[in-house]
Order: C-alpha cells, then structure tokens, then sequence
C-alpha cells in the first residue's frame, strides 16, 4: 500500500507540473538529466538554470526468511547552473525501511532523511569524434546532516568522471569511473557505471544500465536496472525503471519520477 501511494502522490505532481509548467524554451534544446539511471550525464544544465530531479522508488532483498523493505519517498537533487561549465548540486532523501520476519512486520521501523549531498559537475570536454564528452563530479555527505535512523559513522566523499559517446542518431553510451568513501567504513571503493540509451522518437526513449561498486576489503557488489523515459516538453521529462542486484544485496528495485527545468531569463 505505501508503494501505491507513493505513486499516486508522484503522478498527481506530475499532472500539476506538466499543467502549470512555462513555455518551452527552444533554444536550450530538450532537458538532460541525471536519472532515473546512476549513471551521471556528462553535461551541466548551464548557467542560470535551475532543475529539479526527483522520485519516488522501493527496494527489497530476503534472506533466512527475513525481508528487508525500503521506500524512499523522495529522491531530490537540484541542480543549478553557476557557469556554463560548472553547476551546484544538492540532494536529499527521505527514506523508510520496514523489516519482516516470516511475514510479519517487526515494530522498528527505521524512517527519517540520508545524508545531504553537496557537490558540484564542471564540464571538462566536449565530444569531439572518437574522444567523448567529460565532465568531472564530486560529493560530500555530512553525517551531521542525517537523520538519527540513517546517521553514517563517517562523512561520506565520492567523486567520479562522467563520460558519453554519441552512436547513431538515436542512440548514445555513456558509463562513469570513480570512487567513493565514508559512511560505516572508511573503506576505499571504486565504482563504475555503463548504461545504453535509445530514443524511438522525440518523446520516448529507453536504457539498459550496468553498475556497481568494488571495495578495498569486501566483496565487489553489481546490479542492472533498465528503464523508459517521456519527454512531455523541452522542460519536463518523466520515468520508470525497474532492475536488481547480481550479487547479493537486492532482490527487486522499482522506481519512477520526473525532472523539470526552469530557465532564469535574465541570465545570459
């Protein structure tokens, strides 16, 4: 039931940006985003813009017949462009977590906000044949920040590269290397993304997405997810995905939401 409200609450919202959004501003071309998908576009909004990138989605993973359930309510990241080349980014998340035993829900349920993200993208390269467009982005994660159910022992820092190629007309790869360290462990882990992306026409497209992260000490964790996206205009765009873990660690991942852009008109 939590799942199916929170859907309903995100398609009402939806409904309200896509009757009371601004007029399409041409000459910005159509919104490019950072989900619904990990991997991180290789481009920054621009200066003067502001966007907003939000969702809702559940996670669950069972094992010795207890079943752990997330519902993350809120998947908030607002991105402003400073420069042309170099954007602000925050980000929150308002999470839930709900734990079963032999089907029956234990009484401590864990709920309340992850750590905020603050970060910054700066554009490095633009695409130029063989050599893909770059772009460098970096993270940190106050434990301050966090909810008492979510407080991490350490701050949190990832940073990673961003890169893509275009294929064809319709079509694009784009994958990102980094690292990321802090919350219960200072453990050092690589991380990697890869996703395809297809666009059928100027409104629908779709991604098939490989991700993971590598630990100094621990084992290597790798899941997949894939997704569509609708571009109701040039400012809005919507989507669903869905995906797991190949490893252990998640058993089923379901997720949707929406983007929206707002131009400053008096920058330049």
């Amino acid at each position: 039931m939590k799942t199916i409200k929170t859907l309903i609450f995100i398609g009402f919202t939806i409904i309200s940006f896509s009757l009371f959004s601004q007029e399409t501003n041409t000459d910005l071309g159509a919104i490019v985003t950072d989900r619904p998908d990990a991997t991180e576009a290789s481009s920054t909004v621009g200066k003067g813009i502001l966007q907003f990138e939000t969702g809702g989605l559940y996670e669950t993973y069972e094992t010795n017949n207890t079943k752990f359930e997330n519902y993350t309510y809120n998947t908030m990241l607002i991105r402003y462009g400073i420069l042309d080349n170099l954007e602000f980014r925050l980000g929150w998340n308002f999470i839930e977590g709900v734990t079963k035993v032999g089907g029956n829900k234990l009484d401590n349920v864990m709920s309340g906000l992850s750590p905020l993200l603050l970060g910054a993208k700066i554009d490095i390269a633009e695409e130029n044949g063989c050599m893909p467009e770059i772009a460098l982005i970096g993270h940190v994660f106050p434990v301050f920040s966090a909810s008492k159910d979510y407080r991490p022992e350490y701050t949190g820092i990832d940073f990673r590269l961003s890169l893509s190629h275009t294929l064809s007309e319709n079509s694009s790869l784009g994958y990102n290397i980094g690292a990321q360290w802090g919350d219960d462990s200072l453990e050092a882990a690589a991380i990697y993304t890869i996703a395809y992306g297809y666009s059928f026409n100027d409104k629908f497209g779709m991604y098939v997405e490989l991700y993971g992260d590598m630990p100094e000490d621990s084992s290597a964790n790798h899941y997949w997810d894939a997704g569509m996206t609708y571009l109701v205009n040039d400012d809005l765009q919507l989507d669903t995905y869905f995906g797991t873990s190949i490893t252990d660690g998640q058993d089923l991942l379901l997720g949707l939401g929406f983007s929206y852009r707002i131009k400053n008109t008096q920058s330049k």
